[in-house]
């Protein structure tokens, strides 16, 4: 499985972007659980929002409720993350991950934790200008 991730940039204060990441590889919605992880500067990488493989709900971190939404486009293989009202400490670089255990993602993901997962896109960074 390959992730291919891009969007982002500089986006002002309270302003909105979307991030886009194509699977490919054997990627099927229905085998493995796929969403984004950020990783501030000087801090640990953590969740952000997922789709679960099991039935195609969606799961946030308390940081991105309300503000973030994740969907996916099943034909293309691809998942968005728009981001809304962003915020200085939204500045991150951001990872698209997937992976087969959908238990353990979807729990790092609410958790906004980490864990070694199977599948990493290269990160594409989102700077939140104050």
């Amino acid at each position: 499985v390959q992730l291919q991730a891009s969007g982002g940039g500089l986006v002002q204060t309270g302003g909105s972007t979307r991030l886009s990441c194509v699977a490919s590889g054997g990627f099927t919605f229905d085998q493995y659980s796929i969403g984004w992880f950020r990783q501030a500067p000087g801090k640990e990488r953590e969740g952000v929002a997922c789709i679960s493989s099991f039935d195609g709900s969606t799961h946030y971190a308390d940081s991105a409720k309300g503000r973030f939404t994740i969907s996916s486009d099943n034909a293309r293989n691809t998942v968005y993350l728009q981001m809304e009202g962003l915020k200085p400490e939204d500045t991150a670089v951001y990872y698209c991950a997937a992976d087969g255990d959908r238990v353990k993602f979807v729990h790092h993901i609410v958790q906004a934790s980490h864990a070694d997962f199977a599948f990493w896109g290269h990160g594409t960074l989102v700077t939140v200008s104050s």
